[in-house]
C-alpha cells in the first residue's frame, strides 16, 4: 500500500480539487461520491477505505487523471484498493454501492457494465453477472410509475442514446409527457450500435429501454429529424421544450489516397453493422488507424471476429494516446499490437485494399490540444500488408438538421450554456456528445440529468440561469 501511494505521488497532492471538479460521477451523485475525499480515506485510513461504497463508484473515464497537475492515476489506485477488499472478502462497500446505483443512477445496468466495471476489482465473474441480472429483476418489481403525470406539457427528445434516455427518465419522474425521436430502427443510439457487445449486453440495454417505455416514455424509432420531421414541426405539434441528444455518429475522413477502396471501413459504420447483426468479413490482417477508445473497441472486435493479426497505428506516443489507459491495456493483453509514432500516407490496392504505406513520426512542440505535434521523418516510409483497414480517427456530430438560429462551435458541436444547456434558441436544449464531442457514457448521463433539471425550471417559468 505504501509503495503504491508513493508511486502515485499522493504525498505531493496539491489538494486543488481538479479530480472532483472534473468527475462526471461526482456530478451524477454529488451527495455520495467525491474522488478527492476518497483519496484522503485511502491515504489516512486505508482499512476504512476498504469498506466504503464510494470505492466502487469510479467510472474509469480518467477525467481526473487528465486534469490532475500531478498526473495521479486515481482509477488505478481505486482498482488496487478494490482488489485488496476482494482478497480479504470485504464486500460491504460493493453491496452498498450496488443499491445506491439502483436507486440514484439512471440506466443503472448499462452504467454498471460500461462505466463502473465491477469486474475490475477482481470480483468473481458469477458475482458480477448475478449483480447485473439483479438490476433487470429489479425492474420487474418496480412496476409503479416513476412519477405522477402531474403536468400537461409535452417534451421532445431527439436521440435515444444515454443522454436522451437519462433526460427522459428524469423528466417522466417530474410528471412530464416525453417523446423520444430516434433515427435508427431500434432505440439505444450509440449504446445500441456504437459499443461492442462484449462491453455492453444488449439484453441489459433492451431491458432498461423497455422499462422506460413501460413507464410512459414514447420512443418513435426510424424517425429522422431533418428528413421525416423538422424541429419546427415539433414546436407546431405542441412540444414546449426540445432536448437535442443526437450524439456524435459522423466519422471523420483521413483525406489520403485510396481511402475509398473496398476493405476500408469507418469504425462506427463497422460497429453499427456488427451490432445490427450484419455479417462482416475482415480477413486475417487488420490495421486500425487512430488512438481513441473507438480504435481499441474495433481492434478487440476484429480479434473476436477471427482476425489473426490486428495492429493499431497511432501517430503520437503512448503518453499522448487519448484512449482510456485501461482499455489500451486490455487490448494489448488480448493480442492487439500497437505501433506508435506511425501515420498512414496512402492506401494500396486497385479495387480492394491490400496494404498501407506509412511514415514514421517524431514529436515536436505542443499543438493547440496540448499534445506534442507529430512531425513526419523524411525517408522513413514502410509498407504494411493488410486485408482490412479500419479508420478510427474521430467522430463528430451531424448537425445538418439544426434550424437557423442555433449557434455551433468551430469544432462543429452545438454551442449552449454550460450551466443550463440551453442553446441560442429559447426552449431548445442540447447535451451529450452533440455538445462535447465524443465522450463517455457517464458524461452523457450527467448531461441528461442536467438538461432535465433546467428544462423543468424553464417550463415552470423560473429564471434558469
Amino acid at each position: 500500500m505504501e509503495k503504491l501511494l508513493n508511486e502515485q505521488k499522493l504525498k505531493y497532492c496539491f489538494e486543488c480539487g481538479a479530480c472532483t471538479a472534473s468527475c462526471p460521477v461526482a456530478e451524477v451523485l454529488p451527495k455520495y461520491y467525491n474522488p478527492r475525499g476518497l483519496v484522503d480515506k485511502i491515504f489516512f485510513d486505508p482499512e476504512r477505505a476498504l469498506m466504503e461504497d464510494d470505492l466502487w463508484l469510479c467510472a474509469w473515464c480518467y477525467r481526473c487523471y487528465e486534469r490532475c497537475p500531478q498526473g495521479v492515476r486515481l482509477p488505478e489506485i481505486f482498482a488496487s484498493i478494490k482488489s485488496l477488499a476482494t482478497e480479504r472478502g470485504i464486500f460491504q462497500g460493493f453491496k452498498e454501492a450496488v443499491e445506491l446505483i439502483k436507486k440514484e443512477v439512471p440506466l443503472p445496468a448499462v452504467c454498471s457494465q460500461v462505466c463502473f466495471h465491477f469486474e475490475r476489482g477482481n470480483l468473481d465473474e458469477s458475482l458480477v453477472a448475478n449483480t447485473l441480472k439483479s438490476f433487470v429483476e429489479n425492474y420487474e418489481l418496480k412496476k409503479e410509475a416513476l412519477g405522477p403525470k402531474a403536468r400537461e406539457e409535452k417534451i421532445a427528445i431527439i436521440g435515444s442514446g444515454p443522454a436522451g434516455l437519462t433526460a427522459a427518465h428524469e423528466l417522466i419522474k417530474k410528471g412530464y409527457l416525453v417523446t423520444i425521436f430516434e433515427a435508427l430502427s431500434e432505440p439505444g443510439g450509440m449504446l445500441k450500435v456504437g459499443i461492442p457487445s462484449y462491453r455492453l449486453s444488449k439484453d441489459l440495454l433492451d431491458a432498461e429501454t423497455a422499462y422506460l417505455q413501460g413507464q410512459g416514455v414514447e420512443i418513435r424509432t426510424a424517425t429522422s429529424i431533418g428528413k421525416d420531421l423538422t424541429m419546427d414541426d415539433l414546436t407546431q405539434k405542441g412540444y414546449k421544450a426540445i432536448f437535442i441528444a443526437t450524439g456524435a455518429h459522423k466519422s471523420r475522413e483521413l483525406h489520403i489516397e485510396g481511402e475509398g477502396l473496398s476493405g476500408v471501413f469507418h469504425a462506427l459504420d463497422l460497429l453499427r453493422k456488427i451490432n445490427l447483426g450484419k455479417k462482416v468479413k475482415l480477413g486475417n490482417k487488420v490495421g486500425v488507424i487512430g488512438g481513441g477508445n473507438v480504435a481499441a473497441d474495433v481492434a478487440r472486435t476484429a480479434l473476436r471476429l477471427g482476425s489473426k493479426k490486428v495492429v493499431i497505428l497511432y501517430r503520437r506516443s503512448r503518453e499522448e494516446m487519448p484512449a482510456n489507459p485501461w482499455e489500451v491495456k486490455e487490448a494489448e493483453k488480448e493480442g492487439v499490437e500497437i505501433q506508435f509514432l506511425v501515420a498512414p500516407k496512402r492506401m494500396l490496392g486497385e479495387d480492394k485494399v491490400t496494404g498501407i504505406e506509412c511514415i514514421r513520426m517524431t514529436l515536436g512542440e505542443p499543438d493547440e490540444t496540448g499534445r506534442r505535434r507529430p512531425i513526419p521523418i523524411e525517408g522513413s516510409e514502410f509498407i504494411l500488408e493488410l486485408d482490412t483497414v479500419i479508420l478510427a480517427v474521430g467522430e463528430s456530430p451531424d448537425l445538418s438538421f439544426l434550424p437557423k438560429g442555433i449557434e455551433v462551435t468551430e469544432n462543429d458541436t452545438i454551442l449552449c450554456s454550460p450551466v443550463t444547456l440551453e442553446t441560442s434558441l429559447p426552449a431548445i436544449f442540447a447535451g451529450g456528445d452533440a455538445v462535447t464531442g465524443p465522450a463517455t457514457v457517464i458524461e452523457a448521463v450527467a448531461a441528461g440529468k442536467k438538461a432535465a433539471l433546467y428544462i423543468d425550471r424553464y417550463i415552470r417559468g423560473e429564471h434558469v440561469e
